[in-house]
């Protein structure tokens, strides 16, 4: 998909937001930024070969304006136990990218988890964010974003957070690609029985994806580490999955993660673990 109007894009994120009623406990893994295409190399190298005149070195000057691209990925999984317990989850995630050119794009990454245990409601789990890069397609990039949590089961009314910072990519190759970012990031969380706390904390973010099997099979990892500053206050979350496409939009997708934060309401635990299996829609 070559072009999405981009309040289209605004709309659709807008729509996940609108209706959130509480947190997910880890943040799906994002895009990763598009690697150059063989044709543009091909394009490149031609254009280097060739000896330069005064009508290509007039065309040279001319900067061809790159097509914005929409990209999105949608997964869909979870439970259904029924008998002596009876348990339901449903997790649906999201990944977006909206690439206006080499230099900006805007992406968001929403997720919303409903689980109940024995028809009492366990998890109502909603998180949506919405961020900016700024050169993107560079090995050194910056980014700043805002998000939105909130959760039934970490029983937090309100989760606020706006943050900015740089980005480095680690290796960047059309099969492997590693990437860690560091920010510095404003927390405001309303508990429902705790007092609520407003903190700066230090996030950082290593993301890896990698492609066998020309592109059947993937692995995707995640972690942050999110110290707060000045006091102790930890918060971290880590998740792998194994993908395997069945169609060129289509694959089955299977992921263990775990979250945690030293700061909890009396009566929950500090340590949430999920493993899920479901479907990935993807479209790039």
């Amino acid at each position: 998909m070559k072009y999405t109007p981009l309040w289209l894009f605004l709309i659709g994120f807008l729509s996940v937001c609108s209706t959130v009623q509480a947190q997910i406990v880890e943040q799906p893994d994002p895009l990763r930024p598009s690697t150059p295409s063989a044709d543009s190399t091909k394009t490149n190298a031609n254009t280097d070969s060739t000896k330069t005149t005064p009508d290509t070195a007039h065309r040279d000057t001319l900067v061809k304006v790159p097509t914005p691209i929409f990209r999105y990925r949608f997964t869909a999984d979870g439970t259904i136990t029924t008998g002596n317990v009876n348990r339901t989850l449903l997790q649906l995630t999201g990944s977006i990218d909206y690439q206006l050119n080499n230099y900006f794009k805007l992406s968001s990454n929403p997720s919303f988890v409903y689980g109940q245990q024995s028809g009492i409601l366990a998890e109502r789990e909603w998180f949506g964010d919405f961020r900016t890069t700024l050169r993107h397609e560079k090995r050194l990039y910056y980014l700043a974003f805002g998000s939105y949590e909130r959760s039934n089961l970490r029983q937090i009314n309100h989760r606020w957070t706006v943050a900015a910072g740089m980005g480095y990519k680690l290796l960047n190759r059309k099969r492997a690609y590693i990437s860690i970012t560091d920010v510095l990031m404003q927390e405001y969380t309303d508990f429902i029985e705790l007092a609520d706390i407003n903190i700066f904390r230090n996030s950082t973010r290593l993301f890896g994806e990698y492609a066998f099997d020309n592109d059947r099979f993937k692995v995707t990892h995640t972690v942050f580490y999110q110290p707060a500053l000045g006091q102790y206050n930890v918060r971290w979350n880590a998740s792998l999955s194994v993908q395997f496409q069945f169609t060129k939009v289509i694959s089955l997708r299977s992921t263990v993660a775990n979250a945690y934060e030293s700061l909890v309401v009396p009566g929950r635990q500090n340590n949430d673990f999920r493993f899920t299996m479901g479907l990935v829609y993807e479209k790039q």
